[in-house]
């Protein structure tokens, strides 16, 4: 596959798999999750790597959503269809939790919507002291995806996981932190080093036994995610964005002002 919005590098058994992709600070479009969900089957299948680093951009891991591409189809009078890039990103959450290699996550700045998903998605989390993650769902009347709300209620319990879905505020990376989120709250001069300081640490590791740990903590915690995604997820966000609501949010994001929802 020809990459456009990732980079992908290996050395000394660790796969860097990078969104690169400034235009619209690392938006999860049909394209991103394409080459996302290709480098990580590359990285499973390959022998020589033994952890994936999963990194954005020091000014932002991921904005999320993009939110210009549904604005243009707003204006265009077009029905908005989230099923293709919706079925992509279930595809490639639940692939992050089942895969057999570990994955640290590197997060620097805003991780937002679907952003904060993938955060979440690996094994550890490193972050930086100014991190911010933003379920920006509700904000264009829709519901968390990629796995978001889902991974929150397993990790965090139910009461907050809906809190932090139905208000949008952003989580601080000291909350990451105390909730059990991140592994690692560093400055951010030092998340590079310290990302990869713990990335070969687990490449000399019992390989093995960490596969086996990881497919424990899957078949205990995360056995359903799968058909969750399909049978309750994708359902609840096809609804959602056939509202005049999720126009109206995709509107005021794009003119910088509040939006006015009524409910249909």
């Amino acid at each position: 596959m020809e990459l456009s919005k990732t980079n992908y590098v290996i050395q000394d058994g660790i796969a860097v798999i990078t969104m690169n992709y400034m235009n619209n600070l690392n938006a999860i479009d049909e394209q991103m999750a394409d080459e996302l969900l290709f480098l990580f089957e590359q990285a499973e299948k390959d022998e020589q790597v033994k952890v994936v680093v999963l990194e954005g951009f020091q000014k932002a891991f991921s904005a999320g959503g993009d939110i210009g591409f549904f604005y243009d189809q707003v204006q265009a009078g077009g029905e908005i269809s989230l099923d293709g890039l919706i079925a992509r990103v279930g595809m490639l959450a639940d692939n992050m939790k089942k895969m057999s290699k570990l994955i640290i996550t590197s997060v620097s700045s805003v991780a937002a919507g679907a952003g904060v998903s993938l955060a979440l998605g690996g094994d550890f989390l490193i972050c930086t002291e100014n991190a911010k993650f933003i379920l920006a769902f509700v904000n264009l009347g829709l519901v968390p995806d990629t796995g978001a709300a889902y991974l929150l209620s397993k990790s965090i319990g139910a009461a907050k996981a809906f809190e932090l879905s139905v208000t949008g505020r952003p989580m601080t990376a000291g909350e990451a932190k105390d909730m059990g989120l991140a592994y690692d709250v560093v400055a951010k001069e030092d998340l590079k080093e310290t990302v990869m300081k713990l990335a070969k640490k687990l490449c000399n590791g019992p390989l093995t036994a960490y596969k086996n740990i990881k497919k424990q903590i899957y078949e205990a915690s995360f056995a359903d995610y799968r058909n969750w995604l399909e049978q309750v997820e994708a359902p609840t966000q096809r609804e959602c964005a056939l509202t005049k609501d999720f126009e109206e949010g995709v509107k005021a994001f794009m003119e910088k002002r509040k939006p006015e929802f009524s409910g249909r």
